[in-house]
């Protein structure tokens, strides 16, 4: 039996209802506030709103449960108003951690922004650094001479590559396509480079669109995703009502992802500054109590520096 079927094997066994879990039936892992990281769903999304984007997510997944996932990502995105507001550039890191296995992700990524029908079309690519860790070393097995399996520490990097299209109508719907892990890239660990980790590609389908009312303070934000490796899938719809006030932004929603889970999220914008939570609660019968905590946090700032007004001030002699 090939290593890499034999390591996703323990695996399971170490983390035991994980196997009911379709979320983690895929490489990478799924955040509720897929809608707030755009740009790391899709690398076409990099810069689109011309502000500068800072933001950390950090999820716990099936909380209460010995060896659960935990996933860290931050991300940066911005414009590049240096050379046209068409370009945007951005970079991140994730770190995922389910069990004895670690993967690492370090990338930067490039988008152009074409005006078209109205909106804007946009076409992205990502190029990364994965680094995948396997610990050996926790392992229990009654045959410890088995060779299938490290005793140790091991680790190996391969080249990721992503890409994405996305296209933009003012500020009322956005639909996007794009595929992670492109060249399916296969990360061999250890010295010896006997054990590997084959990386599938991963598609990724986004959406949404904004409903406006008669009193403009209020907003409905809908949004969807759907992921697959062509094997599983997951698909999440979410809807939040948002409060637009002259110094504060408040939301609160609902999430649902067909037989996963279903989830609460609440969050802010002050100043800039951007907080938002997330609660999923997983259908498969494993207890309200062992869901999903999802913290984000941001901070958005414009950098137009040649915006038409930006930075003029009337004199004091003619107020």
């Amino acid at each position: 039996m090939r290593y890499k079927e034999r390591m996703k094997r323990l695996l399971w066994l170490v983390v035991g209802v994980l196997t009911a879990i379709q979320s983690r039936a895929q490489y990478d892992a799924a955040f509720a506030n897929y809608w707030a990281l755009q740009s790391y769903f899709n690398p076409a999304a990099s810069g689109i709103d011309g502000l500068l984007n800072v933001q950390g997510a950090y999820s716990m997944q099936l909380v209460g449960f010995e060896n659960a996932p935990s996933t860290m990502l931050a991300t940066a995105d911005l414009p590049l108003f240096f050379l046209n507001p068409r370009h945007g550039a951005g970079v991140g890191f994730m770190n995922d951690k389910i069990g004895l296995f670690a993967n690492k992700k370090l990338y930067i990524q490039y988008a152009y922004h074409q005006p078209l029908w109205g909106g804007r079309l946009s076409i992205g690519a990502r190029l990364g650094l994965l680094n995948e860790t396997f610990d050996g070393s926790g392992l229990d097995l009654s045959d410890s001479g088995d060779p299938a399996f490290a005793t140790a520490e091991v680790n190996g990097t391969g080249v990721d590559v992503d890409a994405g299209v996305r296209y933009t109508y003012k500020k009322l719907w956005y639909a996007g396509l794009s595929t992670m892990h492109l060249t399916g890239p296969t990360v061999k660990l250890g010295d010896d480079k006997t054990h590997e980790v084959s990386v599938g590609r991963l598609f990724y389908a986004t959406g949404g669109y904004t409903v406006h009312f008669r009193q403009p303070r209020y907003v409905l934000y809908t949004s969807a995703i759907l992921r697959t490796d062509m094997q599983a899938w997951r698909g999440d719809v979410t809807a939040r009502l948002a409060y637009d006030g002259e110094k504060i932004h408040l939301y609160g929603g609902l999430s649902y992802s067909p037989t996963v889970s279903v989830g609460v999220q609440l969050g802010t914008t002050f100043h800039g500054l951007k907080i938002g939570y997330a609660y999923e609660i997983y259908t498969g019968g494993i207890g309200a109590l062992h869901g999903t905590h999802e913290l984000v946090l941001g901070y958005q700032m414009d950098l137009n520096v040649f915006k038409k007004g930006k930075n003029m001030h009337k004199s004091v002699r003619i107020l």
